[in-house]
């Protein structure tokens, strides 16, 4: 895999060593990409009537499903969320730290960035339900709010699944693929066959573990290795599976659909993706190469999680603002409509990166343990990832509420707590054995390093 060669200038940091910065672009663009597509979603208007009515534009369209095979970019958010995992597990070990040590940081880096949003919401919701606003329309906008939070849920259980995933990548790679597929396959099989669809939560593992294989093997160089004709032979051969498997096939052609419980096109679509990422390596390595490239991604990827995580309440408070002071608010799926999106794209990045500014101390890593301290026992790792992705998930399955706002606001304060917790590290000889820093950094702030 190309990287570009370590630069210093005044408009951008200087490249670490081995950092591939292509991983850097991919991450950002898949987190701009996912605001424009709920810019594109989210249509709000006064009616007839005056009542404010809400609906989904995009998803109105005749040609959304057909979209999505391009724009659905969560396979590829997982993909180089495994590049990032598997270099920082492997960083990890050099560093003399355990899995204990690396679940822990990665936990604390979904943690504490989601726990700001959840306190923000629960307080909103019970302000909102005290001023007796309409419960419909609450639920509503609450709902698609509370949207973007599945991710927290299914990547909170990916990385605490790395050091097992990890070793089984490095030992038996092919196999455990293929077992993965096999398991993917048989849940959507019984899933679909009895109509039970909780079934299907079983891919939240399957389908997102398969797709972080492939960031592994990212990171193994196996792609850089493939021949360039293979790469697209095989990226075409996938995107051309996904007709058969969507028309004949239980599967929805709508990928979004496809999202929650995911299924089987999503690992389809990832092989597809992480193949054409490599086929445009090289050019988006010399794009990279430019400062003013590294200045954009460096300052969006440095708060992606926030992005992420904020943007959707952004949105929804800048519509609420023009709703009160009587600002233009076009009809949603007018031609003046879509026009506006662009700017209104280009003012939720701009609000979202200054709520950055009050948030940015929870995207910092996790600060070390104390000198002669070590991490909280396997049990307490343990019950904060179930506080941590139990909330999540719940929004994940009901949609956004105030319970369960209120329940989040509460239950990953105490998994934070709970990781913060230390104990004496005592070598076999006695020696105090000093805490390693957990630096590395999750989700959409991933360091993109080569292992």
């Amino acid at each position: 895999m190309t990287t570009a060669a370590t630069t210093s200038s005044s408009a951008a940091p200087a490249v670490p060593p081995g950092r591939d910065l292509v991983v850097d672009l991919a991450r950002v663009f898949c987190v701009l990409l996912v605001v424009a597509i709920h810019v594109m979603m989210v249509g709000v208007a006064v009616d007839s009537t005056g009542a404010v009515v809400a609906n989904r534009p995009l998803q109105e369209q005749s040609w959304f499903p057909l979209s999505t095979w391009a724009g659905q970019i969560m396979p590829l958010f997982f993909v180089v969320g495994g590049f990032a995992s598997a270099t920082a597990w492997a960083g990890a070990r050099r560093r003399g730290d355990d899995a204990g040590d690396f679940v822990r940081g990665r936990l604390l880096r979904l943690a504490r960035p989601a726990s700001a949003v959840f306190a923000v919401l629960a307080l909103a919701l019970a302000v909102a339900a005290l001023l007796g606003a309409d419960p419909d329309l609450v639920d509503v906008v609450a709902t698609g709010v509370g949207s973007p939070f599945w991710f927290l849920a299914a990547y909170g259980i990916t990385q605490v699944l790395v050091p097992v995933m990890a070793r089984l990548h490095a030992t038996r790679p092919w196999a455990t693929l293929f077992v993965l597929v096999v398991a993917a396959v048989l849940v959507d099989a019984v899933r679909y066959g009895t109509g039970v669809t909780a079934v299907g939560l079983l891919n939240l593992a399957f389908v997102w573990l398969f797709v972080q294989q492939l960031g592994f093997a990212y990171a193994d160089g196996l792609f850089r290795r493939t021949p360039r004709v293979v790469l697209l032979v095989v990226a075409v051969v996938a995107y051309a599976a996904l007709v058969p498997l969507t028309a004949a096939g239980p599967w929805s052609d709508d990928m979004l659909s496809n999202l929650n419980p995911p299924t089987v096109p999503l690992m389809v679509l990832g092989v597809a993706q992480i193949c054409v990422l490599s086929l445009v390596h090289p050019a988006l390595s010399r794009l990279m190469s430019t400062s003013s490239a590294r200045a954009v991604v460096f300052a969006i990827g440095s708060r992606g999680m926030t992005v992420y995580l904020w943007h959707l309440p952004v949105l929804i408070a800048l519509l609420g603002f023009l709703l009160a002071v009587g600002g233009p608010l076009p009809q949603p799926s007018t031609a003046t409509w879509w026009w506006t999106r662009l700017p209104i794209w280009a003012l939720v990045i701009g609000l979202t990166c200054l709520v950055s500014l009050a948030t940015a101390r929870f995207e910092r890593p996790p600060r070390a343990l104390p000198a002669g301290r070590r991490r909280a026992s396997w049990w307490l790792i343990g019950a904060a990832a179930v506080l941590a992705i139990g909330p999540p998930f719940d929004v994940m399955q009901e949609g956004l509420d105030l319970r369960n706002a209120v329940a989040g606001a509460i239950c990953l304060p105490l998994a934070i707590w709970l990781l913060g917790r230390s104990r004496p590290a005592v070598t076999a000889e006695g020696v105090h054995r000093p805490a390693q820093a957990q630096a590395e950094a999750v989700g959409p702030t991933d360091v993109a390093r080569k292992g």
